[in-house]
């Protein structure tokens, strides 16, 4: 599918829903207009970055007191399930992550609460779940449909059937999402953002969600290499952040 055929299919879709038309006027505004906001600071953040970042083995060691390598020895037979999930879908997303750190994240914190915006096949879901399930806690997920490539059907196809008794889906943009579950909890014990990666989208996130994190709890970010926000969301705030090297990305961590 062509570039030009794929913009005109998602706006069809758009225009589809009402309900994400909020979104679609975002999504116009930022790539006309705000063009420029979604790299904002990136060279600054990444200097910043390179220079704090350390393994994930290494920060779960030190913010956590646990050896990571665990999990994957734990858990193998889902992870293994997962990945020839991952294997068989037709629809591409993005891939796992940082999982370890989530899970003993949820684990460190006891968490019975925990939200994540953006989900795709479900991987930090899973790791999520994984924990939450041993106290019968709830994710709750904020999860944007992927209009354009029929890829809905697919969101969360990693997550084994078990696990979703314990799993709330809002598919809405975070400004319609993130409402929608602070109505139904407003305190969380783990964080974990992964969804707009804009300046604006991800400052504006970032407020919203430490505002409903305990104190205690532990606040994650994926991609903070993509501009400054959470570089200055940390320094606004005055928090000292952990940062993670993975995948030639960059992923910030800290506890609350």
């Amino acid at each position: 599918m062509g570039e030009l055929e794929r913009v005109f299919k998602t706006f069809i879709a758009y225009l589809k829903r009402p309900d994400l038309y909020p979104e679609l006027g975002r999504k116009i505004l930022k790539n006309t207009v705000n063009r420029n906001n979604a790299f904002k600071g990136k060279e600054k953040t990444n200097i910043w970055a390179q220079s704090k970042a350390v393994s994930q083995k290494e920060a779960i060691s030190r913010l956590f007191g646990v050896d990571a390598s665990l999990f994957k020895i734990e858990y193998k037979d889902v992870l293994d399930n997962a990945a020839q999930k991952e294997k068989e879908c037709p629809i591409k997303m993005g891939g796992p992550g940082a999982l370890e750190l989530i899970y003993y994240a949820c684990e460190f914190s006891g968490a019975k609460n925990v939200i994540e915006t953006g989900v795709a096949y479900g991987w930090s879901s899973l790791a999520s779940l994984l924990s939450l399930t041993k106290r019968e806690g709830t994710l709750y997920s904020s999860d944007m449909p992927y209009l354009g490539q029929n890829g809905d059907q697919y969101v969360g196809y990693v997550v084994p059937e078990e696990l979703k008794k314990n799993w709330k889906l809002f598919r809405f943009a975070d400004k319609e999402s993130l409402p929608k579950i602070f109505v139904e909890n407003k305190i969380f014990d783990v964080v974990h953002y992964d969804s707009d990666k804009s300046y604006d989208g991800m400052f504006w996130a970032y407020n919203e969600l430490y505002a409903h994190l305990k104190k205690g709890g532990v606040f994650i970010s994926d991609d903070i290499g993509d501009n400054s926000a959470y570089q200055d969301f940390c320094e606004k705030n005055a928090i000292e952040s952990t940062i993670i090297e993975i995948d030639e990305k960059y992923v910030g961590v800290f506890v609350k």
